[in-house]
């Protein structure tokens, strides 16, 4: 499809859109704590959208429905996911709501179009037997690593974190309270998570020999000043599923954050606190581990319903 990367010759009239397009991002910065890689994509997804439009002779700001059915039509042909059509329909939604709140439309044409359909994927995640497994072969390692890792593992699975928000936790994330952890998510928002004996124990063990004692950060990486890096656990975790018997590409530490929430939803917690824990905005996000509570309630019913056990 036209559009797919950014022209070097740029007109007066893609300059005005440029504008509009900077001050767009900046506002997503500035008011929404977007991150720099959520950043990062508005830019690229505007810039597809405008190299689009250059064809009909229109800058990035000027497009009406029809023209965004044309370029949702294009994307469609060019073979590309329906996930990344939604995610690049999104922006550019937000960018015409904040074209018309600043006054610089009249209307919002994205108003009209409808969202690409996507299909519906289910997290992938562990058995407990298998996160066990895996926790075991953690338990097992030996030293300050051993302990380190044990530590790292009982709080991803205990707490249900990002990976960069274990890497990057401080020491103050468990100074308050040994019983719960303070975690600083997305958009700098704070959550407090419950964690349960088996992290403590493994954390107050990593705290007793975790050097330098002066770092700020919980787990310090081996450059002064900086915490363990995002690939370092990776590839700590690749080994560990190996050691555990495991396939390294069932294992990560999404998926075992996937576990922590549907382990959750299995063993009765409602939605709403998984939500919380989870740290997600939308309970809409959250409700993709609602597969979890059908399985649930399709065994409650036919473990406990009078007719489901009557023979015919």
């Amino acid at each position: 499809m036209p559009g797919l990367s950014p022209s070097k010759r740029r007109s007066p009239m893609a300059s005005e859109g440029d504008r509009h397009v900077e001050a767009f991002l900046e506002m997503m910065a500035a008011e929404r704590s977007a991150a720099a890689n959520t950043l990062d994509a508005y830019g690229r997804d505007l810039a597809d959208f405008g190299e689009f439009l250059a064809g009909c002779g229109l800058a990035v700001h000027q497009a009406d429905a029809d023209r965004l059915r044309d370029y949702i039509a294009a994307m469609r042909q060019s073979g590309l996911a329906a996930r990344t059509a939604a995610r690049r329909l999104s922006t550019l939604r937000q960018f015409h709501r904040f074209l018309f709140s600043e006054g610089v439309r009249s209307d919002d044409p994205s108003q009209t179009i409808d969202s690409p359909r996507l299909g519906r994927p289910l997290p992938k995640y562990l058995s407990e037997d298998d996160v066990d497994r895996l926790i075991d072969a953690a338990r097992r390692r030996t030293g300050v690593a051993g302990r380190r890792c044990l530590a790292m593992m009982e709080l991803l699975y205990a707490a249900g974190l990002r990976v960069s928000e274990l890497v990057g936790l401080p020491v103050s994330a468990v100074a308050r309270d040994p019983e719960t952890l303070m975690v600083r998510g997305k958009g700098s928002k704070e959550r407090i998570i419950p964690i349960g004996q088996p992290a403590r124990l493994a954390l107050a063990a990593w705290l007793e020999v975790r050097q330098p004692k002066t770092s700020r950060w919980l787990f310090p990486g081996e450059n002064s000043g900086d915490h363990l890096t995002r690939s370092a656990f990776a590839k700590q975790l690749d080994d560990l599923a190996i050691e555990a018997g495991l396939s390294p590409s069932r294992v990560s530490p999404h998926v075992l954050r996937h576990s922590f929430a549907s382990h959750l939803l299995a063993h009765g917690a409602d939605l709403r606190s998984v939500q919380q824990m989870l740290g997600h905005a939308d309970i809409a996000t959250t409700q993709i581990y609602t597969h979890v509570l059908d399985e649930r309630l399709r065994a409650l019913v036919n473990d406990h319903h009078p007719l489901a056990k009557k023979k015919t």
